[in-house]
């Protein structure tokens, strides 16, 4: 098999289990947050605090990268298929007139936020690093799926839109307009599990550490905020057509 379809066999394979897969590096994570809150422990509770804050800021600015490709998304684009490589159109508007892959962007930044939420330099690189690895492979097949179907339309976008980092001077005002119906049908649950995730670093780390186990008063807010949202819009996503919106 020539490398070309080879790493897009990989990338194939990644992007159908691409939601399974992190779990492989929880491992890892348990040990880092054995190691985690070294600001606190050297500078005091204040710059820990602020550190925390700028991480979750970090990973709020990745979510609302996806909340800005879920708004002008049309249906049949950006979705969640797990199972193969859908487009029933291709976006070149928006943001995606400044990056070809503004939802792994947005991944990127969330990421960012978690690993460096940990404080432990050596977890942020394996995780950057192997994020790196894995989304290169799926950006690959994503793109060679593309590229099979709309041809000369997707070579000449790649051409002149950045793959991953985007270049502003690009805009080009979205076909659709912004729904807030469609980000809430589609990225509820991207927000739960970011709240979670955060919460339960910030848990860990103190069970691990400390030996003890409390949920800070901003955290437990936190926490069931996200829950209580999540809930709702999940029961409007599954029992009624309220966020339904015609051709999203």
């Amino acid at each position: 098999m020539a490398l070309r379809e080879d790493v897009e066999k990989q990338g194939n394979w990644l992007f159908k289990w691409r939601s399974y897969l992190p779990i492989v590096i929880v491992p890892i994570l348990l040990i880092a947050l054995r190691n985690s809150e070294i600001l606190e422990k050297v500078f005091g509770n204040k710059i820990n605090n602020f550190w925390e804050f700028l991480s979750v800021c970090i990973g709020f600015l990745g979510f609302g990268v996806r909340c800005l490709v879920a708004g002008h998304a049309p249906r049949g684009t950006s979705g969640r298929n797990a199972r193969k490589q859908t487009a029933d159109t291709l976006n070149t508007t928006g943001i995606y007139s400044i990056v070809r892959n503004p939802l792994y962007l947005g991944n990127f930044l969330i990421i960012i936020g978690i690993s460096i939420f940990i404080q432990v330099w050596w977890f942020a690189l394996i995780v950057l690093v192997g994020f790196w690895i894995y989304y290169e492979r799926i950006i690959f097949a994503e793109e060679e799926f593309l590229r099979k179907k709309f041809g000369s339309l997707f070579l000449e976008w790649s051409l002149k839109t950045p793959a991953f980092f985007p270049r502003f001077k690009n805009w080009k005002k979205p076909n659709l307009p912004f729904s807030f119906k469609t980000v809430l049908r589609r990225e509820f649950s991207t927000f739960f599990a970011f709240v979670a995730v955060f919460t339960f670093l910030d848990i860990a780390a103190d069970l691990l550490i400390e030996k003890k186990l409390e949920v800070g008063m901003l955290w437990g807010i936190f926490f069931i905020f996200g829950l209580v949202v999540y809930l709702i819009l999940l029961i409007l996503k599954k029992k009624t057509k309220i966020l339904n919106v015609e051709g999203r």
